[in-house]
């Protein structure tokens, strides 16, 4: 037999195997979704101040952001749980007539505020109101273990899929010999119930305390499962 021929039999006999193990392939989809209550929240504070000259705007910005920081502080936010998300300094314009005037100049200043005691989130956004921010909210809750919840949303995903590929190789009678890859689709959503708040004027200091509701965070997960049946 020609060395030709030799490999032809084998691209052919390889071919064959291919076919062969794909028919005995099943493949399924697992989801999986695990709840899970909140227990960090992060709050977005802005302040905002405007002046004819770039440099009494900023004077003030700071002079603001400052008392905003020392009520955080009042109100137990430890340093590190502040973290700057923007500075910002521009001038505005008018434009009568298509001429392009000079305006004042706004300095803003953002920052996050992490709040590991999800019953004092009213509290600390009244505080930074109180303390001069123009606007706060953005509340974002989160999980301090976030990884962990992931980690058991997979692990449900596989098993489903796991019980699938036992329903579908049962259903040809067949049974399931061995897993051969599993694919975590990377398709992880958190769905994070948001509470009814938009950015908030000055406080004043007979007002009601802000009500925040955490709600729910779902943690869902989808893996690929491929196993051979025998």
């Amino acid at each position: 037999m020609s060395g030709l021929m030799l490999a032809a039999l084998l691209v052919a006999s390889a071919t064959a195997a291919a076919a062969q193990e794909a028919l005995n392939v099943v493949v399924t989809t697992g989801e999986a979704v695990v709840q899970r209550a909140p227990d960090r929240a992060f709050v977005t504070i802005a302040s905002e101040a405007r002046a004819k000259t770039s440099r009494d705007a900023q004077r003030q910005n700071a002079d603001t952001m400052s008392a905003v920081r020392q009520r955080l502080t009042q109100a137990g936010i430890a340093t590190d749980a502040v973290r700057t998300l923007g500075i910002d300094l521009q001038q505005e314009f008018d434009f009568p007539q298509g001429r392009r005037v000079p305006r004042e100049y706004v300095a803003r200043n953002t920052i996050e505020v992490r709040i590991d005691d999800l019953a004092r989130v009213g509290d600390v956004l009244d505080a930074a109101v109180q303390g001069g921010a123009t606007s706060s909210g953005g509340v974002r809750f989160d999980l301090r273990d976030r990884s962990g919840a992931e980690r058991e949303a997979l692990r449900l995903a596989v098993a489903d899929a796991r019980a699938r590929a036992d329903a579908a190789a049962a259903g040809a009678g067949r049974t399931i010999d061995r897993i051969v890859k599993v694919e975590d689709t990377r398709d992880n959503l958190v769905i994070v119930p948001r509470p009814m708040m938009a950015g908030m004027a000055r406080a004043e200091a007979a007002a009601p305390p802000t009500p925040v509701e955490a709600g729910t965070i779902e943690i869902r997960a989808r893996v690929t499962l491929t196993a051979s049946m025998k």
